[in-house]
């Protein structure tokens, strides 16, 4: 998406902010709300989604954009005023990871995305001169593969460790307004933008007709939410763990968190169990609860070489953990080496399978050139996500596995004509699919903001 001379103009009025925000590391700031203007306003609605689901209204951005001058107009004017109200979002079920159970996000309306987006905007500029370079979830020009490459980079340089696996179950869910409240008292205290992010807050979820409110939790699928979460750890585990706890270990230590998701490393296991007891007490304290399952410290050593039963050297057994659906192991390297290799998690290689499998069960009937579209775009995806450096064996993996399920549906299109594996592989010539690529490879590694 073009920048705009607009967009020039409120990406001037950002950096202001963020110079300012720099400059004042450890004042809260009151005067931010006048930066929202119908300029920010018309820029906030560039960067929204419009294809994305409707809230509790109906309106669908298409609508929106028939009298978008005076919408916006009516906006800025009840925002200003104080007088907007915050309708409830439409809650929508989706499976989780695996299928077993579901996770509820919430949808705004449009407008309200758009204000939000505003007003996420502003506190960005405030609050990325305050995060930690350990936060990577949601952020302007960080992502999660310049993550998993810092983990990557530092597991190697340190030898390895005690990795401490760290998941908060329901986070997004079980978030305290009053803790949150505190969290950006310290940085922001203009009246109109929290009275709103209040609102935001307190506009409950409609929920199969009824409108039901809690004190606790901000709802996923929100434009402002994930800054509000980053806002939240920011102060809870980031500072925390770099100002207090690392100072206190024995040790060198390091922590990595995109979102929720979290890993923390310690080169000594005594250092590892103190900082898991400190963890759980710290989250304990803000009413957040850590997965009995998914929660877990284990050794992640570099191994080494010792002599066997027959006296012959054998390599120690190498541990493995998992961050951001890609497994983390030791493995050698072609010239030898031991080095932290990175591969698809067999959990997420199976779910993708799955679902290619029953949208190829779906689209059966559809003609060739849609059927290859859409395979094409789930190649794309997977590749974009999964294709780091050492992980083309599993990439040409699920290549090859997703031909396969192809080839079985268009099996069964029709009694009368028989699909045979060569003529499906002509097929392929005519219709090609995206060749297994490592999109993100170390050697074109870049420079971590």
């Amino acid at each position: 998406m073009g920048e705009t001379p607009r967009s020039q103009t409120v990406s001037t009025r950002l950096q202001r902010i963020a110079e300012r925000a720099r400059q004042m590391p450890e004042v809260a700031l009151t005067t931010l709300a006048h930066h929202i203007d119908i300029e920010m306003l018309q820029e906030a609605y560039r960067r929204t989604r419009k294809d994305g689901a409707v809230g509790v209204d109906g309106q669908t951005a298409d609508e929106y954009a028939e009298q978008l001058g005076a919408r916006l107009a009516s906006l800025l004017v009840r925002f200003q005023a104080g007088t907007s109200v915050a309708p409830p979002v439409r809650r929508v079920m989706i499976p989780k990871a695996g299928g077993r159970s579901t996770r509820p996000i919430g949808i705004p309306t449009f407008e309200d995305k758009v204000l939000q987006r505003a007003v996420a905007m502003v506190l960005e500029a405030v609050y990325e001169q305050d995060f930690r370079r350990c936060s990577y979830g949601f952020r302007p020009r960080r992502s999660a593969h310049q993550a998993l490459q810092d983990l990557q980079r530092r597991l190697m340089a340190m030898g390895g460790g005690w990795v401490y696996e760290v998941d908060i179950q329901g986070f997004f869910d079980t978030l305290n307004h009053g803790d949150l409240r505190r969290c950006l008292d310290r940085r922001v205290r203009d009246g109109v933008l929290r009275r709103t992010i209040d609102k935001w807050l307190k506009a409950g979820v409609f929920d199969r007709g009824q409108v039901t409110h809690s004190e606790v939790g901000t709802p996923q699928g929100g434009v402002l939410s994930p800054l509000l979460a980053n806002i939240y750890l920011h102060e809870v585990l980031d500072v925390w763990f770099e100002d207090v706890v690392t100072p206190r270990l024995k040790g060198p230590a390091f922590l990595i968190r995109y979102a929720d998701d979290v890993i923390i490393v310690c080169g000594r296991e005594d250092d590892a169990r103190c900082v898991a007891t400190a963890v759980s007490k710290r989250f304990g304290h803000y009413a957040l609860t850590l997965h009995p399952e998914k929660t877990r410290l284990h050794p992640f050593q570099r191994p080494r070489t010792h002599a066997g039963p027959t006296g012959a050297a054998v390599d120690q057994e190498p541990g493995s953990f998992d961050f951001l659906g890609l497994t983390h192991g030791w493995r050698r390297s072609r010239r030898g080496w031991w080095v932290v290799g990175q591969r698809t998690a067999k959990g997420c290689l199976s779910r993708a399978l799955k679902r290619v499998n029953a949208w190829c069960r779906e689209h059966r009937h559809e003609e060739l050139a849609v059927q290859q579209g859409g395979l094409s775009l789930k190649l794309r995806g997977h590749y974009g996500h999964y294709g780091v450096t050492g992980n083309l064996a599993a990439l040409k993996r699920f290549a090859y596995e997703v031909q396969r399920r192809w080839y079985k549906w268009l099996r069964r299109r029709s009694q009368r004509v028989r699909m045979t594996w060569d003529r499906f592989q002509r097929l392929l010539q005519r219709y090609p699919l995206p060749r297994p690529i490592v999109v993100h490879s170390i050697y074109r590694r870049p420079a971590n903001p």
